[in-house]
């Protein structure tokens, strides 16, 4: 298609940069900005691009939050004259076993150090991803919003020369409309990929520079979020809860967070590993159904929802991270996979992975280096508090994935009688598609329906998310072979991308001709990547939609 359009419209216009970042998230924001604060205590000239799909800095930025400091203190150390939205240090942390109907609470001298956030604080990270947008801005970095990242560019050495941004005003059936605008091309001495969890560019990177050839399978939770606004009088600004067990079945990994945020906001949400078995299963079910029980409903009768989003995380570790470098550039952030699942925090350490990067690109730049292999940032990493807080933690998920009970007493002498230095490292077996079961194996589960006031419907929470696509573009979620779904998905596992995705994408309806048909209803679509993770073929394939479009998440 980009090349029938190259024939026709192009050659496109290209924009030549020092360093082009794919991604406006922690992770690419903070290597901006070191790059240019590297610059300007040696008064040297680095030209640095950030790209964004979103259709500003923070739309698409989803994460529960509580953020470690350690990054920010290093990245800007005067972070509170400047007004960084860190306002709400946590002040309790709470972590309760649930069961259908009751809850039991873990002493805190019993608790880990991942569950202690003593100095950490509750954030919304889209306010903080807008706040170092404008750091970096009024450092000299060019930041494009809406502007995907669509293509990579290769050089003829097979290194990477950049990326192209997605053409628009493409029509449904894939003809340029009367709106219609190439792409521009992007080059750049060194290209870094931050898009977060299961980047679509970066996937085809680890493919085609065979960047996960030593590792573990990366495995992957899909974290459900609300934002309500609650009874003065049941709020605690920075009391931090977590719970584990119900509603999610002992076999199934995940677990749920409610932090309070200032001005009696509440964040409230649910993580589903993406290994779970059983296809009948609806994360997003699970997470209403997670409202209702009497430790957590209290906090929202009476109260307003005001925001929804769900988004994929990476929960492999240190296992599962791929090779970093390639020709020409670097994975970033959640791209590669730096979150630590332990501690449910990843922000810290995609920044510092774009701190690390940085100083690696500068290194080269000063040299006159461009388009090879950036060897030190890898060195740098094993070299940092990150790989030694990513070590401690790296036992952790391998033992939940065991089961909660067996896994919970596990992880407490791993992290506890350990300190997270046991003498052996576990690792991931299978990708989280490879794990779902033939529905024949299972028992539907009934779940009740949304009362409108605690709980909701899909459509619904979609619409608070705000999210939009222009109608006249080619569908994002590609299929290899449109048969599959229906004769694969549907006859084997009854059809689990209906139950899978968060915002009613995927349909299974009845055609003319009364035969079963897939409708993927593209433009619900929060920009999650559950489907093409969790789809048991590998059939469908996400790709950057026109730019802008998706959600537009205010504060979340």
């Amino acid at each position: 298609m980009t090349t029938n359009f190259l024939e026709k419209f192009g050659p496109r216009d290209t924009m030549e940069y020092d360093v082009v970042i794919v991604g406006g998230g922690p992770a690419g924001l903070s290597a901006a900005i070191k790059l240019k604060q590297l610059a300007l205590a040696q008064s040297k000239e680095v030209s640095v691009c950030v790209l964004e799909k979103g259709g500003e800095l923070g739309a698409h930025i989803l994460s529960g939050a509580v953020m470690d400091p350690i990054a920010i203190n290093e990245l800007f150390p005067n972070w509170k004259e400047l007004g960084a939205p860190l306002n709400t240090e946590v002040s309790e942390d709470r972590f309760l076993m649930l069961t259908e109907t009751g809850s039991i609470k873990t002493p805190n001298w019993m608790l880990p150090d991942c569950f202690q956030n003593h100095g950490n604080y509750v954030i919304s990270l889209a306010n903080v991803v807008r706040w170092l947008g404008q750091q970096a801005e009024s450092l000299g970095v060019e930041i494009f919003p809406g502007f995907p990242a669509a293509e990579i560019l290769y050089n003829e050495d097979g290194s990477v020369k950049g990326v192209a941004t997605g053409n628009m005003g493409v029509s449904h059936d894939g003809t340029a409309s009367a709106a219609f605008q190439l792409g521009m091309e992007l080059h750049a001495k060194y290209t870094l990929f931050a898009e977060g969890a299961r980047g679509h560019l970066g996937k085809q990177l680890m493919q085609k520079f065979n960047l996960n050839e030593q590792c573990d399978p990366q495995t992957y939770g899909i974290g459900i979020k609300e934002l309500w606004e609650i009874d003065p009088a049941k709020h605690q600004a920075g009391l931090v809860i977590h719970t584990a067990g119900w509603p999610l079945a002992s076999d199934t990994y995940g677990g749920s967070f409610l932090y309070h945020l200032e001005n009696n906001q509440v964040a409230v949400g649910l993580v589903v590993g993406l290994s779970y078995a059983n296809p009948y299963l609806s994360p997003y079910e699970e997470f209403q159904r997670y409202k209702t029980h009497p430790a957590i409903r209290h906090f929202f009768e009476g109260a307003k929802r005001i925001s929804y989003g769900a988004r994929a995380i990476t929960a492999g570790g240190l296992q599962s991270l791929p090779k970093l470098t390639f020709p020409g550039g670097a994975l970033i952030g959640c791209d590669a996979g730096f979150l630590n699942m332990s501690r449910i925090k990843g922000s810290h350490a995609a920044m510092k992975s774009g701190m690390l990067v940085a100083e690696s690109i500068f290194t080269a730049l000063a040299s006159e280096r461009a388009h090879d292999e950036l060897s030190s940032y890898s060195v740098a990493f094993k070299d940092s508090w990150l790989h030694t807080e990513l070590h401690k933690a790296r036992n952790v998920k391998p033992w939940l994935a065991k089961g909660l009970y067996f896994g919970a007493a596990m992880v407490g002498i791993d992290q506890i009688l350990f300190k997270g230095k046991a003498p052996w490292t576990l690792h991931h077996q299978h990708a989280d598609h490879e794990c779902l079961r033939p529905a024949s194996e299972f028992e539907p589960i009934v779940y009740p329906k949304p009362d409108g006031k605690l709980t909701f419907d899909r459509l619904s929470s979609v619409f608070i998310s705000n999210t939009n696509h222009a109608e006249d573009q080619p569908i994002h979620l590609t299929l290899k072979n449109a048969e599959v779904p229906v004769g694969i998905n549907l006859a084997q596992y009854a059809g689990p991308e209906a139950r899978y995705c968060p915002a009613g994408v995927y349909e299974f309806i009845k055609a003319d001709d009364g035969a079963d048909k897939l409708q993927i209803n593209a433009q619900n679509c929060v920009h999650c990547k559950t489907c093409d993770i969790k789809d048991p073929t590998q059939n469908i394939v996400w790709v950057t939609p026109e730019g802008g479009g998706g959600p537009n998440y205010p504060n979340m």
